[in-house]
């Protein structure tokens, strides 16, 4: 099952290629200057029969055409014995279609996994293996943590993938701490999104807690139940609720019905968005407030 925290780990590099260069660097490939990079479907599928899909495939084109390539991004989050198999159809798949030498890049979350996914894996009958697959693989032995504000700031994909790969550290309060307040000092925008995805990619670890103490108001990834979405159903309850009250008095008002100031008050400034719906029911039969705030039997 693909997780919330899964896509984080490759999507980061969709919406962030700046991340790239410094990635590269980490795992010491040269990485064409001022190449571009163009996001490809991670559909790998043939025909129909077997649905293969990379999570993420970028395609870097440097000036020089001719040198283009691609690099396919998978997140993984433990060893699996099939995904050998699986890592060698995506990289032959991908030079076919598009004409380009392909890469592959596995992001880990934790040290096993990532001495795992480096391979080599060796495919092919015993005694003569005909294939290889040699992934690049980003962990927390090769991710550098981030503890520095100023450095954080300086590049904040970068120190945001390294607070998700160092999430289940003992270093990982200051490496979120340094990223806090360099997200102190830039856009609002980038507070938002940066702060989300990084609550998402954190997953289920007690970080992901210290760092919701931190989140601002604003939500890119609709339906993950982050502490910004929570805060913005609340808000839009809240808003529903203000607009059913309306409605409630204009209704009592339209019939007739006697509010005292101090009912009004309790009608306006109820955001309980349940107790307002039931109101606003028996709003249009009642002839009194009192027969309004009765509860149902």
């Amino acid at each position: 099952m693909v997780t919330s925290q899964h896509e984080a780990s490759h999507r980061i590099f969709q919406e962030r290629p700046e991340l790239l260069a410094p990635v590269f660097r980490i795992l010491g490939v040269p990485l064409p200057d001022q190449a571009s990079v163009e996001v490809l479907s991670p559909d790998a599928t043939e025909i129909r029969p077997l649905e293969r899909r990379v999570d993420s495939v970028l395609r870097i084109q440097p000036r020089d055409s001719s040198k283009s390539f691609l690099l396919a991004i998978e997140a993984q989050g433990r060893r699996d014995s099939d995904k050998a198999v699986s890592w060698a159809y995506y990289l032959a798949f991908l030079n076919a279609k598009y004409g380009h030498p392909a890469l592959l890049l596995v992001v880990c979350q934790d040290k096993a996994t990532a001495e795992w996914a480096a391979g080599p894996f060796k495919l092919g009958p015993e005694g003569w293996k005909a294939l290889s697959v040699h992934p690049l693989v980003l962990g927390p032995g090769n991710v550098p943590p981030i503890i520095d504000e100023e450095e954080a700031a300086q590049n904040l994909a970068m120190a945001t993938f390294s607070a998700m790969t160092h999430g289940r550290d003992q270093d990982a309060p200051a490496i979120l701490d340094a990223l806090a307040r360099a997200l102190g000092t830039v856009d609002e925008e980038s507070v938002a999104y940066y702060s989300e995805l990084l609550e998402i990619g954190l997953g289920e670890t007690p970080a992901r807690e210290t760092w919701r103490n931190l989140m601002t108001i604003r939500t890119y990834f609709p339906g993950r139940g982050t502490l910004i979405e929570e805060t913005l159903l609340k808000g839009e309850a809240k808003g529903e609720a203000k607009g059913r009250a309306d409605m409630v008095l204009r209704a009592l008002e339209h019939r007739g019905v006697s509010v005292s100031a101090e009912d009004r008050d309790r009608i306006a400034e109820c955001t309980d968005l349940e107790t307002v719906q039931g109101w606003a029911d028996r709003a249009f039969t009642v002839s009194s407030t009192e027969e309004l705030f009765a509860e149902k039997s």
